[in-house]
């Protein structure tokens, strides 16, 4: 930690805080509030509503047309990259290495453009978030203060802002979080209107950072900065008029951000698989929504050591009834890749055919129910290489091509599956959702 982080009253409002380094005054906080409340954000981003991305890639606000319409109308996946290189605390986990790590192993893999022509797709256009998308799912009071918290962030170089776990920011983190999550709005635009004149959409990817599903509606936590998928949810719905979505995270910890902010909402539909007991220690097996919610919610936490066996049988016996009951008109998906065997963080046993296998399926099934309409979203993932090979075994789920699990996974054995105790959980859900 660079600095001797210290707890500071609240910017945020409603019980959330800061950890700001030891040059942050009370008094400044203070003085610091009439000024948020004329935060240059509002103005700035409710004017630029297609502001763009640009780096590595190219960045237009015009919209696609020509051959590269007929490119996304012919895909199998379309992907953005928004790698946030600035947000970046060495030795950390989530890092700036990871999206990069991703991106390189596509196209050792030969999984990009350049190697399959029409078949996968960089999505080079898209938008940066606005004020009106990011506060469909979070205050404006967390809004407000993360951006003026970006002055500090400049002085300090790096400020802890949250109050329960290590989640850091940087002086570019409120830019690149906008720009992740607009990334993910774009890939929602492209996928939809690919649904109008496709039977075969493009599954969408978004390879972004930071994560955003343990970020509650109040503030950041866990890595986390905002709701990425939980943004595209209430923009699907607003912007798309797809009423029904239903979200699926299968990130080896609880969502509980994307929890909270559709506990009582009958028309999202939020179903996480993740290791019993770990962080955040949140969704329990009996959280089945609240209100007009209740039910909607599917919480399905499975005892650490659990495989590809138990993550198969969840799917067939309790993510598949359920996705079908509800009867999405999208299907969202919090794409973590930390319960690899190999990832250092959690301690399923997940191989590199598990995320094969998830891409697979998920894919036929938003096929089946909702018009092809799918997009994932990047959690987590913290070793570089299992993270790395995860995501280009999803992509190849997605054009088709042959499973090469086996060639890329390294390691020695597997401890066998806590089986009986997988089956309790799945029997409980079956009754408490009537499965």
């Amino acid at each position: 930690m660079e600095h001797q982080a210290m707890l500071h009253r609240s910017i945020f409002g409603g019980g959330v805080q800061f950890l700001l380094g030891p040059h942050v005054g009370m008094n400044e906080h203070h003085h610091s509030l009439i000024s948020i409340m004329r935060s240059r954000f509002f103005s700035k981003h409710l004017i630029s509503q297609r502001k763009c991305f640009k780096s590595s890639i190219s960045c237009s606000s015009e919209k696609l047309n020509g051959p590269h319409e007929r490119k996304e109308n012919t895909a199998k996946v379309i992907y953005s990259v928004a790698p946030a290189m600035g947000h970046n605390k060495e030795a950390h986990p989530e890092c700036s290495s990871r999206v990069p790590a991703i991106v390189n192993a596509l196209e050792k893999l030969e999984l990009t453009p350049k190697f399959r022509g029409s078949e996968i797709v960089q999505l080079q256009n898209f938008r940066t978030a606005t004020a009106e998308d990011i506060a469909s799912v979070h205050t404006k009071s967390y809004i407000f203060g993360l951006e003026k918290a970006m002055e500090q962030a400049s002085e300090q170089g790096i400020i802890h802002i949250d109050g329960s776990g290590p989640t850091y920011a940087t002086s570019t983190t409120f830019n690149e979080s906008l720009i992740a999550a607009g990334a993910g709005l774009s890939l929602v635009d492209s996928v939809v209107e690919a649904s109008k004149t496709s039977e075969n959409p493009p599954v969408g990817f978004a390879l972004i950072r930071p994560p955003g599903h343990h970020a509650v509606p109040k503030g950041p936590m866990g890595f986390c900065v905002f709701g990425n998928v939980a943004i595209a949810a209430r923009y699907a719905q607003r912007v798309h008029g797809l009423k029904r979505v239903f979200i699926i995270d299968f990130d080896v910890h609880h969502g509980n951000g994307t929890n909270d902010a559709f506990y009582d909402d009958p028309d999202i539909f939020f179903l996480s698989t993740h290791q019993d007991g770990s962080y955040p220690g949140t969704g329990k097996i009996d959280n089945i929504g609240h209100g007009d919610g209740e039910g909607a919610t599917l919480n399905l936490p499975l005892a650490g050591g659990s495989g590809d066996i138990a993550m198969r049988t969840v799917f067939h016996q309790v993510i598949v009834p359920s996705a079908q009951r509800f009867n999405p008109d999208i299907i969202l998906v919090s794409a973590g890749y930390d319960g690899h065997v190999l990832d250092p963080l959690a301690n399923f046993q997940f191989t590199t055919g598990t995320y094969y296998m998830l891409a697979s399926s998920i894919k036929q099934l938003a096929k089946e129910l909702c018009g092809g309409r799918c997009v994932f979203f990047l959690e987590g993932g913290y070793n570089l290489k299992s993270l790395s090979n995860s995501v280009a075994e999803s992509f190849r789920a997605f054009i088709g091509e042959k499973s090469m699990a086996t060639q890329l996974d390294e390691f020695g054995f597997l401890y066998d599956e806590p089986s009986f105790k997988v089956k309790q959980a799945i029997d409980r859900i079956k009754h408490l959702h009537s499965l």
